[in-house]
């Protein structure tokens, strides 16, 4: 039940595959597989493009582990819990090559944050997108800043405070979530082989300063992320929290 990470490269494309059986949700140690994989191709230089993708047909990722959360008792392990996605969108952010998103289907919470800390992310009508934290007594702190670097406050004001409806694919791309949105996953892949297959082409030198310009004025997010997630670590322990997590448990 602790899910798996593939990685594949092919003529300096990377392609990172996770999954997980409970909708390719991220329980930490999966989280962390996922920091290392993108530690080890930032420094590889047979790699120029990554491309991120879930396996499956249906969710591309259901966010934290629900399950994970519910064992979270102390404010350590509140910290700790909510830390995961903001090492991964550190790793995401400080990783020296391109990433792309191949978003098949449905996104929630942390799943929403990682489109948005991509470099560049394709998607299909399937892929509608949900922010339900608040509506459990927590919010998408650690995320917030990924969505509002692609999606501006507006659309992340809407996304989190309408914490119980799906936004569609489209809204998103409109947004800025989403660069292209397709009808199938064949059209997807096309669009992915086409610009993946540019970019390896590319001066990996020139690809590295066009990244470090996409996230110019983010250094501070190694600190900020975790602080963020001390606030919902903290949250995640209110009463609010305790009776709402208690009406979803299995």
């Amino acid at each position: 039940m602790s899910g798996t990470i593939y990685t594949h490269i092919d003529h300096y494309i990377a392609t990172i595959t996770f999954s997980h059986p409970q909708s390719n949700s991220f329980p930490g140690e999966l989280l962390q597989k996922l920091v290392d994989t993108f530690d080890r191709l930032s420094v590889d230089d047979n790699v120029k493009v990554v491309i991120l993708q879930s396996e499956g047909t249906k969710a591309f990722c259901a966010g934290a582990s629900f399950d994970e959360l519910l064992t979270v008792t102390t404010l350590e392990e509140g910290e700790k819990f909510f830390s995961g996605f903001a090492n991964l969108i550190n790793a995401m952010r400080k990783c020296s090559k391109l990433i792309i998103g191949r978003v098949h289907g449905k996104s929630v919470g942390g799943g929403v944050g990682i489109a948005a800390a991509c470099d560049y992310c394709f998607a299909t009508e399937a892929s509608d997108i949900k922010l339900s934290e608040l509506s459990i007594g927590i919010g998408p702190f650690v995320i917030a800043p990924a969505l509002e670097r692609k999606m501006g406050i507006s659309a992340l004001s809407e996304l989190s405070l309408d914490a119980k409806s799906w936004k569609t694919a489209y809204w998103a791309e409109k947004k800025g979530l989403f660069n292209a949105v397709y009808e199938n996953k064949r059209d997807l892949d096309n669009g992915i082989d086409i610009l993946t297959h540019q970019l390896s082409q590319y001066n990996a030198e020139a690809l590295l300063n066009m990244k470090k310009i996409f996230w110019e004025g983010t250094d501070h997010w190694d600190e900020l992320l975790i602080e963020r997630a001390e606030i919902s670590g903290k949250l995640v322990l209110s009463d609010f929290t305790k009776n709402a997590l208690s009406k979803l448990r299995p």
